[in-house]
């Protein structure tokens, strides 16, 4: 391969792109290993091989084009893991209606942005989990769900009709009130002769087919409109890239709601033959961990938090996890020591690191079992086979030299469609010549592999230093007492920003802000020291296990104003 001068690398690859729509290809996977399990959902205890699965997709797709959905209408999908979210997502694909992801965390407002935004036609719902009461939300934005099940409501006019299921009362759910539709309902009495092999085959794969949510930790999220185009061959080809076939086992602890769980998880398995694991509703450490060993998973999926939370677990040395061998790390840098305990506690030697955003759909890089540790924990690898990325100069938009930081942007087939109803931010997000603008700084080395610095709007500016929060976060991740650490910069009248890390120790550890101060003396640029330090016992974060920096940094401004009155 020849070295770089630019920062720009494109990967054409031996393989070609999938042309076909995501259950066209799914169709031709289940007749090739129809004996083979597809699911196992193991909160609910329920197995399906490909056959089941496929037969099941149908009545779920029957179901919906009985109560008028079709051909580009949105279908909300609002709930935790279970194996009927994945029965809707292929149904939806079936005959070409778009599934619309809604965070399970969603609170009533958030729920009613969603539903107003996407424009959701229907909405599967499950009745509560934990603290979330699903219906009662549903009832006090929509009050004529206390009467009818045809609805019309004036703040939701495309709203028609929500479905209810309960996962863990599959077949005597109590309809709470005469406007849910249940889940028997939709796929009872399906045996009219529809031809569903008609309908998938009039779909193209530019046809959209899914709507995500950008994670907004600034304003309010937009709606990411996907293809089938850009989903299966994004899955299709991190399948590839894992290895992965009919013979592998996916422990998927990852909610479903994000693109990490729909795409990489969902539609990888569904695209390779392989089983897709569903160890419990939302993450829990153990059941993720029992859950590898009895059904001999060989790849696990997450993000940093939720490996870190599986290695400290009290019960982690009694759990054989020897049957791993592969897996995606992504939505966080991976600190090195992590890195290393995940391939040799957990003896998940090919674990690859994983980055990109929901807008490219969402897989960019990718790193390879073949790398070497350096290139597995430095960096995010090189991008996907017939994707193009560069890195330019934030000020002037031009390519930078090898080595140096800028912004990191995406060309290619996994580009988003565009924001759903926002034009405006469509056009800012991508230019004139098809370049999607991550947002997120980084440098590319002489031969494409792609280091990340942090998001453009989280870099440090201190007396006119540029400073990267993960140098910081990586440095204080090696002390011996820190289990976790985030690092962002804060308002200062003299420097303009200082820098703050709020600390998680061991537990059991002990540490004063003096010691991480010297320890970080020791090892970075003197202005590289925090100079406000704050140890907690927890930090503030998506459902998806992601820092949420903005809240910590609202907090500490806070305190410090506080500090000062």
């Amino acid at each position: 391969m020849t070295s770089l001068k630019k920062s720009y690398f494109r990967t054409d690859g031996d393989v070609p792109l999938l042309s076909a729509t995501i259950y066209e290809y799914f169709s031709e996977i289940a007749k090739r290993f129809a004996h083979r399990q597809a699911v196992v959902d193991l909160p609910r205890q329920r197995r399906l091989t490909y056959q089941e699965f496929a037969g099941e997709i149908d009545q779920v797709a029957k179901g919906l084009l009985q109560l008028g959905i079709g051909r580009g209408d949105n279908v909300g999908i609002w709930s935790t893991n279970n194996t009927e979210w994945l029965l809707v997502q292929m149904a939806c694909a079936r005959i070409g209606a778009v599934l619309v992801n809604i965070n399970p965390a969603y609170r009533s407002r958030e729920l009613a942005y969603a539903l107003d935004l996407a424009e959701v036609k229907l909405l599967f719902t499950i009745p509560s989990f934990r603290k979330s009461n699903y219906v009662s939300m549903l009832v006090e934005l929509i009050p004529q769900l206390r009467e009818t099940a045809m609805l019309s409501n004036a703040n939701f006019p495309k709203l028609k009709r929500v479905v209810l299921y309960d996962p863990a009362k599959p077949s005597d759910t109590i309809c709470p009130y005469p406007g849910f539709t249940l889940w028997q309902q939709v796929t009872g009495d399906t045996a009219g002769q529809t031809d569903l092999a008609e309908i998938t085959n009039s779909l193209t794969p530019h046809d959209p087919a899914n709507i995500q949510f950008t994670s907004g930790t600034t304003g309010s999220p937009k709606a990411v409109v996907l293809t089938h185009h850009n989903i299966l061959n994004n899955a299709y080809f991190s399948a590839l890239a894992m290895h992965f076939t009919e013979k592998d086992r996916l422990c998927v602890p990852v909610p479903f709601y994000h693109c990490f769980g729909t795409v990489l998880a969902g539609l990888l398995c569904f695209s390779s033959g392989a089983c897709l694991v569903i160890p419990c509703e939302h993450f829990d450490a153990q059941l993720v961990l029992q859950s590898i060993q009895s059904e001999r998973c060989t790849a696990v999926h997450g993000v940093p938090t939720m490996f870190i939370a599986e290695l400290n677990h009290p019960m982690f040395e009694e759990i054989d996890t020897s049957s791993l061998r592969t897996g995606i790390m992504a939505g966080a840098p991976c600190p090195p020591l992590l890195m290393k305990r995940v391939m040799e506690e957990m003896h998940c030697r090919e674990i690859l690191i994983g980055y990109g955003e929901t807008e490219a759909s969402p897989l960019t890089h990718l790193t390879s079992r073949d790398d070497s540790f350096e290139h597995r924990v430095n960096t995010v690898g090189r991008n996907l086979p017939h994707q193009e990325v560069k890195i330019v100069d934030t000020s002037s938009g031009m390519e930078v030299e090898v080595g140096l930081v800028g912004e990191i942007c995406f060309r290619g087939y996994h580009i988003m469609q565009g924001y759903y109803r926002n034009p405006e931010a469509t056009t800012k997000a991508i230019d004139k010549e098809g370049w999607l603008h991550s947002g997120d700084l980084g440098s590319m080395d002489e031969n494409g592999y792609v280091s990340i610095t942090g998001r453009l709007k989280n870099m440090i500016i201190r007396g006119g230093e540029n400073i990267y929060p993960r140098e910081i976060e990586e440095c204080l991740f090696s002390h011996p007492r820190v289990a976790e650490v985030a690092v962002f910069g804060v308002p200062d009248d003299y420097w303009g920003e200082e820098i703050a890390a709020w600390i998680k120790l061991h537990e059991q550890e002990s540490c004063t802000e003096e010691e991480i101060r010297d320890f970080c003396k020791k090892n970075l640029a003197h202005f590289k020291t925090p100079r406000i330090i704050k140890f907690v016992t927890d930090f503030p974060m998506t459902v998806t296990g992601k820092l949420q920096k903005f809240k910590m940094r609202e907090e500490t401004i806070r305190e410090l104003r506080s500090e000062k009155s």
